[in-house]
């Protein structure tokens, strides 16, 4: 009888990283360990205690990546009750734009005793938004030369991405860039460590740092940013470019000993989370969206023809499915959005309310929130807290609330951000209709369709469309698994075509929220409210927001703001 045979799967978030051991006939999940980054988002201070940083950083400490695989895989392994000659590859997905600058021997300068105390050398995650100086600059020279790249680009330049961030270390850090050998993604970082190799993949490249398949980088471009930007740039962004679905290299002999691996493992090029969960939800087919939402949502298509939809983040051929042009848009702020309001604007008197009912607070909040009428708490919000990453692509924006009153209750507040976030998902599903990419069928996958009831069928009745919910909140995990899988081909034990692999181990459909017709009714009038404030505030007079944000930002610069406009 053959032995089942597994492959590894890790999905590293915003927050934690998860390890996950698949069984590639099954997809059943044998083994498992998530940890919490130890060092978590770096916002305020370095680890060093006295480093202070600027409004906007969003750092991480790369060695909390490698404690994930030194700690998790070893532990998955031991949970699986599996020998680890079973496991036939690995695939690994990662939050994207998340960039760290290396040396020659790819150790990252911030890892290094004469940089740690160095802001730039530190892994600046994809909410990093620190570099509007640099976006503005990049997008005004883009479109005055009608940059042929940014049509796949949604015609927009997004403070996520890599090159404005490596941008800002140019202008501000020159040191630190001057001494960079190598500006990677996270998840090429790892693959490249893994291998002992010099590693990209198409994904984050085509998604996040102005690459394509037909005319590489913008050389040009860059050069007319800075010569000396121009000049050393390519060098930095250096190495093999690999298809996603392709195998990357194998394990190292050191890495081996480290993971307790077999020496030689396939690994899979890497990709990013929420392109991974396109393969971990089995959503590969054109006409289904995808909505991967966690701390932030992606909305991902598939299709087989090439469309350059405006305000998007996004299309590159081959960058999830092979033949197939993949599609990201996204919103910056949705379980960040939540979890920030409850952290800091419910009273006391809900904590202890919940505790007494033996409830979370977020359980207590939907609770109350659930018995309230769509529209019932006569407010709106736009959930641009983060930002807005589409379709207006502007990381200045903030986020707004309008209808309070002196009786206004903390679960009024709560209801209307979890519909504010249904109704920017319902602006980018109209994007994607109006640019003739149907929407036939809608998934969600993550953390909060699994564990939030009352949004998912907010989400319904707003998009008047069954929401289908995917069995595992780990699709991503999943997803890289089967890379993985596809890594080692079959002459491995693994699998030869992608289709193969998903039909074999992504993850069913759970549960399916269906539109209630009379809220449909309301939220539709209720949407014509939110989409008058969106473009009111986000196009028409976006100078209020910015002004906003630069009181916030610039407290002792009050003569050089913007104006106000009425």
């Amino acid at each position: 009888m053959k032995s089942s045979r597994y492959a590894i799967g890790i999905d590293y978030g915003s927050d934690s990283g998860r390890v996950l051991i698949v069984d590639i006939q099954t997809g059943e999940i044998k083994g498992m360990h998530v940890m919490p980054y130890r060092h978590g988002v770096i916002v305020d201070v370095l680890p060093n205690g006295s480093t202070q940083l600027p409004k906007g950083s969003a750092l991480q400490n790369p060695a909390d990546y490698l404690e994930v695989m030194e700690i998790g895989i070893p532990q998955a392994i031991n949970q699986s009750g599996i020998d680890a000659s079973q496991i036939i590859g690995l695939g690994i997905d990662f939050t994207s734009s998340t960039v760290l600058p290396v040396d020659q021997n790819l150790m990252p300068l911030c890892l290094k005793p004469e940089y740690r105390n160095s802001y730039h050398a530190w892994v600046k995650l994809w909410k990093h938004h620190h570099t509007k100086k640099q976006t503005d600059r990049i997008y005004t020279l883009a479109t005055q030369r009608k940059e042929n790249w940014m049509r796949k680009l949604g015609y927009n330049i997004s403070e996520e991405w890599m090159i404005p961030k490596i941008l800002e270390v140019f202008e501000d850090g020159k040191d630190i860039y001057n001494d960079t050998a190598y500006f990677f993604e996270a998840s090429d970082w790892l693959v490249s460590l893994l291998t002992s190799s010099l590693i990209r993949n198409n994904c984050s490249l085509g998604f996040k740092a102005f690459w394509n398949e037909e005319q590489g980088f913008p050389e040009e471009f860059f050069n007319l940013l800075h010569p000396e930007f121009g000049k050393t740039i390519l060098s930095k962004l250096g190495g093999e470019i690999k298809n996603v679905g392709t195998c990357a290299g194998y394990l190292t002999e050191e890495w081996a000993k480290k993971l307790s691996l077999p020496i030689g493992l396939p690994i899979a090029t890497g990709i990013i989370d929420a392109h991974s969960a396109v393969l971990g939800t089995g959503v590969y087919q054109a006409e289904k969206l995808l909505m991967v939402m966690g701390t932030s949502t992606c909305h991902m298509m598939l299709n087989p023809e090439q469309k350059e939809i405006s305000g998007i983040s996004g299309v590159v051929k081959d960058a999830i499915l092979p033949g197939m042009y993949a599609y990201e848009a996204g919103q910056s702020a949705v379980g960040d959005l939540f979890g920030n309001y409850v952290k800091k604007h419910v009273p006391q008197s809900y904590y202890l309310e919940a505790e007494e009912m033996g409830l979370s607070v977020f359980d207590l909040l939907e609770k109350k929130a659930k018995a309230l009428l769509p529209g019932e708490n006569g407010m709106i919000a736009l959930d641009w807290h983060n930002g807005n990453r589409s379709i207006l692509s502007d990381a200045d924006l903030s986020g707004l609330l309008i209808g309070l009153t002196l009786h206004t209750k903390p679960e009024e507040i709560f209801r209307a951000y979890l519909e504010s976030t249904a109704f920017g998902a319902k602006i980018i599903a109209e994007t994607y209709k109006e640019w003739g990419m149907n929407v036939e069928e809608v998934v969600a996958c993550g953390g909060l369709p699994q564990r939030n009831p009352l949004l998912m069928q907010i989400y319904a009745d707003v998009l008047n469309m069954p929401i289908k919910i995917s069995k595992s909140d780990y699709a991503p995990a999943i997803g890289a698994a089967i890379l993985g899988a596809v890594a080692a081909g079959s002459e491995n034990g693994g699998y030869d075509e992608m289709e193969i692999a998903i039909q074999s181990m992504s993850q069913p459909i759970e549960k399916t929220y269906y539109p209630v017709s009379e809220d449909v009714e309301v939220y539709e009038k209720m949407f014509k409210y939110y989409k008058q404030l969106h473009d009111y505030f986000g196009v028409v007079h976006i100078g209020v927001m910015k002004a906003l944000k630069q009181f916030r930002n610039q407290k002792k610069e009050i003569n050089t703001l913007l104006p106000l406009e009425c």
